[in-house]
């Protein structure tokens, strides 16, 4: 078994110091392209958690300086903080709260065609689930075990610090926005900050 650090935390007003510094940190923000797209800290790097998962080695080098990674609430990103960990990137740090905690802190946003975060869509999807085969369920009593499927799941979700059904979901062309590749991130973090 691996051994990881414990996440490094940096909250958004340390982060918006290091920024106006002008030296800042690379930030990498780890969510979906389309989440990317809706918003995003101006100068952050889209590398969605399973490109950067699958592509990690070839990340680590063009990342030689301190990282931040970025997600909605640092859930993803401290994922993606272990993954590269594993990889011997050292310097990571998540923001803490991610970029919930930096829009409360009124940090500046790029922002593009809103979309629904991701863990809000997971709610909805599961919640839907839920109501519709409790509903059914009083016509057709099994139905009631798609409900009890669903809770079992979200408690995996939440034990493991994963979400099938966020996966699946980010799948969704909705949720992909502009492709992210490879090639793309390689090209950006080559060329200097964006």
């Amino acid at each position: 078994m691996s051994t990881t650090p414990a996440s490094t935390g940096l909250d958004a007003p340390a982060l918006r110091r290091l920024m106006e510094e002008g030296d800042g940190p690379r930030l990498i923000d780890v969510r979906t392209s389309g989440e990317f797209e809706a918003a995003h800290i101006p100068g952050s790097y889209n590398v969605p958690l399973d490109l950067l998962r699958e592509h990690r080695a070839e990340l680590r080098a063009h990342l030689d300086e301190p990282v931040v990674l970025i997600c909605r609430s640092g859930q993803r990103a401290s994922q993606a903080e272990q993954a590269l960990a594993e990889a011997g990137l050292p310097n990571l740090k998540v923001l803490t709260g991610g970029l919930t905690a930096w829009q409360s802190s009124d940090g500046p946003l790029s922002t593009g065609r809103p979309r629904w975060d991701l863990e809000r869509q997971v709610r909805l999807v599961a919640g839907t689930i839920v109501a519709t085969s409790i509903l059914v369920s009083t016509v057709v009593p099994p139905a009631k075990w798609a409900a009890g499927l669903i809770g079992a799941g979200l408690t995996f979700a939440a034990l493991t610090n994963t979400c099938a059904m966020g996966l699946a979901l980010a799948k969704l062309p909705y949720n992909r926005g502009p492709r992210t590749d490879l090639d793309a991130v390689v090209s950006a973090l080559t060329e200097g900050r964006p």
